[in-house]
Formats: C-alpha cells, structure tokens, sequence
C-alpha cells in the first residue's frame, strides 16, 4: 500500500510518501517538505502564536494535498517537541483537528527516541550489535542504546539545533561568551544522562541520524547526498573538534555556502556542532556512521509491524 508519514518537527513539515507491506523495506515514492522553524516561533510564554498556528495549518493543507495527488491510502500524522512543549500545545492541535481533519499524535521524548533507535536497527541489521544512536532535531537530543529493537535506554534532552541558536546564540556570528555558555550548557544536561546508558557497558556500533548529522559529516568530507543511500558516510570526532572553531567564526550565509548545508538550516548549524561534539566526547565516541533512516521511516515500520500481526 501507499502509505504517507507526516512529521510536524521544530524546524520541518515533512510529508514522506512510500510504498510498503509487511515484510518488505518500504520504498520512498515523494517528499514534500516545508521550512517552518515551529521552535523558533514560540512566544515568552512558551506558546505557538496565531501567525504560527495559521501557517502550521497553511502548511498542513499543502502536504494533504500533495498526499491526494500522490496516491496515499493511509496518512500517519505526528508532532515533535515544538508542539509537545509549546504551553498551548492543546489548543494548536484543536484547530488542526478542526480546519484540517488531522489528529496530529505528539510522540513523547523517548517514544521518538525508541523509533529512531527501530529505524536505525533495522537499517544496520543485528549483525551491528549493541547500537548507540544520537539525533539531533530542532527542538531536541534523542539519544537511544540496546541490543535488540526496542532500546534497553532511551531519552530526549531539551538540546536541538533551532532551540538553542533562538535561545542561547543571538548575534551572527555569535559572541564568544555566548558560544562557551551554550557549550557548558549543553555539555552538563548530556552528562547528567551518561551514567544511565554506561551501565550497559560500550556499544558496539554507534549511528547518528537527522539533518544536522548528515550535514556536520558532509562537511568534514562525507559523500554527497547525491552519491546514493548505500554510501557509507561516517563523521570523526577529530574533523568535528576541528570543524567547530570554524563554525564559530562564520556567519549563517558562510555556513550556507559550505557543502551540503541548506540556507534555511545554516544559521542553526553551529548549535548542532556542539551538541554532536559535547554527545561524542562524553559518550567517547571516536567515530560514527551516519543512517539514512530516522523518525519517519521508525513509525512507518511500526505501523507495517501492526499491520503485519493483525
């Protein structure tokens, strides 16, 4: 069947088109996304404003209409942490219900966490062993461990790349205190998780997913995303170290013009940074490999689990 996954995410709505069955790897057939940066949208208060709201609506329609043109039997929507922690949270996903006819379902932390992890499990086979998987979203840090599909850990930590640069780096580029207080703060909330996922000893294959990966690996010399999905791309701890003082001098149209970095992501860039590298240190993960599959294709596999046992 044509199944559609829509991801309402702190930086993206992305419609992700596939066709699948139980049993089978599903086959990507159409994406359609929308740069919306939810997460940058919030008020003082913590809530989505009405101008948000409006656009978030506006953008659903568009995906819904690209979900008809394109086949979809059955729509799979869901929502990520700007929606999950927005204090009008509630009422955001009323008036989509209500002018949209969409029931958006708000994945908890770990829930994302937990189908990342499937996602990447599935994609690397059991031959990988003990897996380590880190993403890094707009609003948060999913970090997941275990040996077989559902992880024996797993957490999201309030660190994505589009929250932190609204609200720890203001300026472009950003002044260097504020540089070093984002990367004490980052570096004490993941080490405050280390001692849970440590216990289970060091795993034996550690992945990363999301954009932020993808682009941090490419510019320390992955291959492109044009190369194909089966390319290895891998990113080291080194190249990052190396790569972050550069950052950190470049303005968000210089992080533009490096490969494989997109306009609208460019200025959110050096947040990811020091995520990746404050996760790599205090975990002591020397190198990763990057997996194509992340959140969506985890709940496209969950759903086709479901379908295939009923």
């Amino acid at each position: 069947m044509r199944l559609g996954v829509l991801d309402v995410g702190s930086n993206t709505v992305h419609l992700l088109v596939v066709d699948a069955h139980p049993g089978a790897r599903p086959l990507p057939a159409h994406s359609h996304k929308a740069e919306l940066r939810l997460a940058q949208l919030l008020d003082g208060d913590g809530a989505i404003g009405p101008d948000g709201i409006d656009k978030l609506i506006g953008v659903i329609h568009d995906a819904l209409q690209a979900a008809e043109d394109k086949g979809v039997e059955d729509l799979l929507p869901f929502a990520t942490s700007a929606v999950r922690e927005a204090t009008n949270a509630d009422d955001v996903l009323a008036r989509v219900k209500a002018e949209t006819g969409v029931e958006l379902q708000v994945l908890a932390g770990a829930e994302e966490a937990r189908l990342t992890f499937l996602a990447a499990r599935r994609w690397f086979g059991w031959s990988a062993g003990k897996l380590l998987v880190l993403d890094i979203g707009g609003g948060s840090l999913e970090i997941a461990y275990g040996i077989d599909e559902e992880p024996d850990a797993a957490v999201s930590l309030p660190l994505g790349a589009g929250r932190l640069t609204a609200g720890w780096l203001p300026g472009d580029p950003p002044g260097t205190e504020a540089i070093r207080a984002l990367r004490r703060h980052v570096r004490a909330e993941i080490a405050r998780t280390v001692g849970e996922f440590s216990r289970f000893g060091a795993p034996d294959h550690v992945v990363a997913t999301s954009k932020t990966f993808k682009q941090l690996a490419r510019i320390a010399g992955a291959a492109r995303t044009g190369d194909g999905l089966y390319v290895q791309r891998e990113l080291k701890r080194e190249s990052l170290e190396a790569w972050v003082p550069r950052l950190a001098g470049m303005s968000a149209a210089q992080c533009a013009e490096l490969p494989g970095v997109s306009e609208g992501r460019s200025g959110q860039l050096l947040a990811g940074a020091l995520v990746a590298e404050g996760a790599m240190d205090l975990f002591g993960v020397e190198n990763l490999e990057i997996c194509p599959w992340a959140l969506r294709e985890g709940v496209i596999l969950r759903r086709l689990d479901h379908m295939g046992s009923a």
